[in-house]
């Protein structure tokens, strides 16, 4: 059985926190009723707060604080039959005023207060309510139902303590797994310099980085491919799911089928993305970089309709998982990682004598005003540099070389450009074969043209 890992990270620079999935063995009836439990508690607590503040004859509405909620809480479901840890449902009724927190400080952002009811919601554990015995975790529920055993797997014995356990219920799979929150022990590696690496992530070529002096454009057009054959294949699948009505024998064997292969393809995209992510920061240390700066592209799709084409690229291109692998993976490194902002990087020219906007229209960059050529995404990766360096872009100039990485293969390595289209490439293909076998077939014959002459001589 495989073990997957590492999907969020929190350092505070003396331990390192990981976060490891485990596969559930749970019956589904019994995770179903844990998640329940914890969405009727958060549901409870979200009603009753906004029914004392919206409660009617009051002068002043009163904003019940969190602690003062959860005790109004624990009083008003004081007879219901209990299921949970006493600290599981706090931490549901926690998490609705986590939610609050966080909507008033993105309140000009545009950002609502939580208001929707939950019927599910993940389960937690806190470290009051985890038991290690062995090499098996013993999760507490309630009073009078069995504890809930969790094997440990082999690279998770070492561990100093497990701080948080979370049932997790996983969408695309449509099965529950285990989050494990643990602190391993181990210690950021000591940095190695104090220059900056910038990091400009695109949706063709997923990262290119410079430190100004060298130059990496890291390709894996097989990830690009698999969000492609994705969005595909989940359409086909969709569009016969239409004509089938709805929850028959017929629409539920799609819904499977779609639920597996929309799982497959994550794991096989989070492969992709973890190479790919190792790599940029292996780079960076051979570098000996402090600093790791990587684009700022959260506000790719805020924009109007871009067309059919460009919404579906921007919809699927998951910048956010690569930029929290990549930090994660820094920081477990000693590296400072710091967002720029990525505007106007990618279409202004490197130049110091010239910072001309221009954008390309292919992967080289020809700027039209005093000629500098280079590649794309090298010229955005050197002014993000230059922006987290000098303030602007236009102060670092790219390297006149480009070194190309493949953190993921499949099959047969072809070149890295030819400068020849696809159908070109097609065409000459056929021709050559073609030609091949034309002189096979010649040689043939005449081989066999030569075995009858000397038969014909010997009798």
């Amino acid at each position: 059985m495989r073990y997957n890992g590492h999907i969020e990270h929190l350092c505070d620079y003396t331990t390192m926190i990981r976060t490891h999935i485990v596969p559930c063995s749970l019956p589904k009836p019994t995770a179903d009723a844990l998640n329940r439990a914890s969405g009727a508690v958060y549901t409870r607590t979200l009603v009753t707060h906004y029914r004392v503040y919206r409660k009617s004859g009051n002068r002043t509405r009163h904003w019940l604080s969190q602690f003062a909620g959860m005790r109004l809480n624990d009083y008003l479901s004081r007879d219901a039959p209990p299921l949970l840890h006493a600290h599981s449902k706090d931490a549901a009724q926690e998490g609705f005023y986590k939610a609050c927190k966080t909507a008033r400080a993105n309140r000009a952002q545009g950002a609502r207060y939580p208001h929707k009811r939950k019927c599910w919601r993940t389960t937690i554990w806190k470290p009051s309510a985890i038991r290690r015995q062995g090499d098996t975790l013993v999760l507490s529920r309630a009073k009078g139902h069995k504890p809930i055993s969790i094997p440990l797997p082999p690279h998770l014995y070492d561990v100093l303590r497990v701080l948080e356990v979370r049932l997790v219920y996983d969408r695309c799979a449509r099965r529950y797994t285990w989050h494990l929150v643990v602190e391993n022990g181990k210690q950021p590696k000591p940095a190695g310099g104090t220059s900056s690496v910038a990091v400009d992530l695109g949706e063709i070529h997923p990262a290119a980085a410079t430190d100004g002096a060298t130059a990496v454009v890291f390709s894996a057009r097989e990830l690009r491919a698999k969000r492609q054959y994705t969005a595909k294949r989940l359409a086909y699948l969709q569009s016969r799911q239409s004509r089938c009505r709805k929850t028959s024998r017929r629409w539920w064997k799609l819904q499977k089928a779609k639920n597996r292969f929309r799982a497959k393809q994550q794991r096989r995209m989070r492969d992709i993305e973890h190479k790919l992510s190792r790599a940029v920061v292996d780079y960076a240390i051979e570098r000996e970089a402090g600093t790791l700066a990587i684009g700022d592209v959260r506000d790719v799709a805020v924009q109007s309709n871009k067309g059919a084409a460009a919404n579906q690229k921007f919809s699927t291109w998951r910048h956010g998982k690569l930029r929290v692998y990549l930090t994660y993976k820094a920081e477990a490194e000693d590296m400072r990682v710091v967002l720029v902002d990525a505007h106007h990087t990618s279409k202004t020219c490197p130049n110091p004598i010239c910072n001309q906007r221009h954008k390309p229209a292919g992967r080289v960059y020809r700027c039209p005003v005093c000629g500098f050529q280079a590649h794309r995404d090298v010229v955005g990766a050197a002014n993000i540099l230059s922006r987290q360096l000098y303030g602007e872009v236009g102060k670092v100039r790219p390297p006149p070389a480009t070194m190309y990485r493949h953190p993921f293969l499949t099959g047969k390595r072809s070149g890295l450009d030819t400068g020849q289209s696809g159908k070109a490439k097609s065409r000459k293909q056929k021709a050559e074969n073609e030609s091949f076998q034309l002189s096979a077939l010649s040689s043939q014959l005449s081989s066999a043209v030569t075995c009858d002459e000397q038969e014909a001589a010997r009798l």
